[in-house]
């Protein structure tokens, strides 16, 4: 990667053809190709280990707050105190990011984050815990997130050069969800036996992984990004930055209606297991871990397709949201627990697509601000829809808020789809191949010509 902010280092997206591919992504990839870099290698070694802990404590801290409330709004409110701060402050992480050099930012946020962790373990072991205590918590996860999601999101492309870019950020997708299905299996095994005070205990220990990783790389080999220096505007600079340019600005509303509304699983899985189904947080585990399992399943194959096509983003979106709705009105649990599958392969889809697309589209200096902005709406986004998704799901019944949320994800797949193809000038066209039938988006001037003369 250049170390410059020119174009060399990001070529200008194709405004053509938004439903194309992301610029300048290679075809054909090795799934590994990646690990064969040693900083990347070390950085990957580290996040499996924290990884783990992470779902370890997600798991033991929602059952905690249900257990505490026997509320799945409180649930959501949970959540979305975890992601306020990205919400109020994400762009401003964004600017810090581009400025500061990302490992030594590293190594402060994952160490506040281990602290918090370590601090919520003694106040649970102890007995002493509260559920305001969880929310305190919670949103100090979200303050050190604030600076660390973007900081490790642009690292990437610091470890690995931007032509092996695609397969990185699909492997660290395999890597937490790999971590999604031995986490949320020791977690409940954990909670079961012991408490949720030692899943936190061990989340916190877990992070000694990377920050041991962090230290242990080689400065001089990587890719290093020339830093934005201090400036006024920037912010505002990063926003101009994005509104300029579709496939970045009706990617991030994408993600944004299905972070804000699709993902809230703490909140749907929680109360199919409690309400619908009268199970326990075994069962909640087990939904966890299946759909960690096709999430796995996605990572991978996004990692050897080795393109970020926005077509890919829009279909897996809208066979997303609608997976999402057949769930909800699954009778049995061993049925709904196989949905949770094929909902991970295109909840994963979706993100990993969308997050390659965005980074391969995006000029190095800007990385900082941009990715800050998708992961502000990705996860911010869930301030405002957990606790309407958390009040659906009470009022109504975990049925109904788990269709509302498919609902609005498909939707807004097809609508921005045809946005986007509108933008670069495409139609819809019906017809057969090799005795199939087939559906796709084709330049108008190709579908004029094709269709018969009266």
């Amino acid at each position: 990667m250049s170390s410059g902010p020119g174009a060399a280092s990001a070529p200008a997206p194709d405004h053509d053809d938004p439903l194309s591919k992301a610029p300048g992504a290679p075809r054909k990839t090795s799934m590994f190709a990646s690990l064969k870099v040693r900083n990347y290698r070390l950085f990957f070694l580290g996040q499996v280990v924290s990884n783990i802990g992470t779902w370890m404590q997600r798991i033991a801290q929602d059952w905690l707050v249900l257990s505490l409330t026997g509320s799945s709004a409180a649930v959501g409110i949970t959540t979305a105190l975890q992601f306020l701060p990205m919400l109020l402050f994400g762009l401003y992480g964004g600017v810090l990011v581009d400025r500061l050099r990302k490992r030594p930012t590293l190594l402060v946020t994952q160490s506040a984050m281990a602290l918090t962790a370590l601090a919520l373990a003694v106040l649970t072991l102890t007995g002493h815990v509260q559920v305001w205590h969880v929310y305190v918590a919670a949103f100090a996860m979200g303050l050190a997130t604030v600076m660390d999601n973007p900081a490790r999101q642009s690292f990437v492309s610091e470890l690995v050069g931007r032509d092996q870019l695609q397969n990185a950020v699909s492997l660290n997708s395999a890597n937490f969800q790999s971590a999604r299905l031995v986490g949320p299996a020791v977690a409940g095994l954990m909670i079961t036996g012991v408490g949720t005070g030692w899943a936190f205990l061990a989340n916190g220990l877990s992070f000694v992984a990377p920050l041991s990783c962090l230290l242990l790389m080689r400065a001089r080999e990587l890719h290093v990004v020339q830093r934005a220096p201090r400036g006024k505007g920037q912010l505002r600079e990063g926003l101009h930055y994005v509104a300029g340019r579709p496939e970045l600005i009706w990617t991030i509303v994408l993600v944004g209606f299905i972070g804000t509304f699709g993902f809230n699983f703490p909140v749907f899985l929680s109360a199919f297991a409690d309400d619908v189904f009268d199970a326990g947080a075994g069962e909640y585990s087990l939904f966890n871990t299946l759909m960690a399992v096709g999430s796995l399943a996605g990572a991978l194959l996004a990692a050897r397709r080795g393109t970020a096509r926005l077509r890919v983003l829009i279909a897996a979106a809208l066979a997303f949201g609608t997976l999402e709705i057949v769930a909800a009105t699954a009778p049995e649990l061993w049925l709904f627990a196989l949905l949770m599958v094929p909902i991970g392969v295109f909840s994963m889809t979706v993100n990993v697509t969308a997050n390659t697309s965005i980074q391969m589209s995006t000029d190095p200096a800007m990385r900082g601000r941009v990715m800050a902005l998708y992961m502000m709406v990705f996860l911010g986004g869930s301030p405002v829809g957990a606790p309407i998704v958390g009040w659906v799901t009470d009022t109504y019944g975990a049925r109904i808020g788990f269709a509302a949320g498919g609902a609005v994800a498909a939707t807004a797949a097809a609508v921005i789809g045809l946005v986007l193809a509108r933008v670069g000038n495409l139609r819809l066209s019906v017809g057969w191949h090799r005795g199939h039938p087939q559906v796709r988006f084709v330049p108008r001037e190709r579908q004029e010509a094709l269709a018969p003369v009266a």
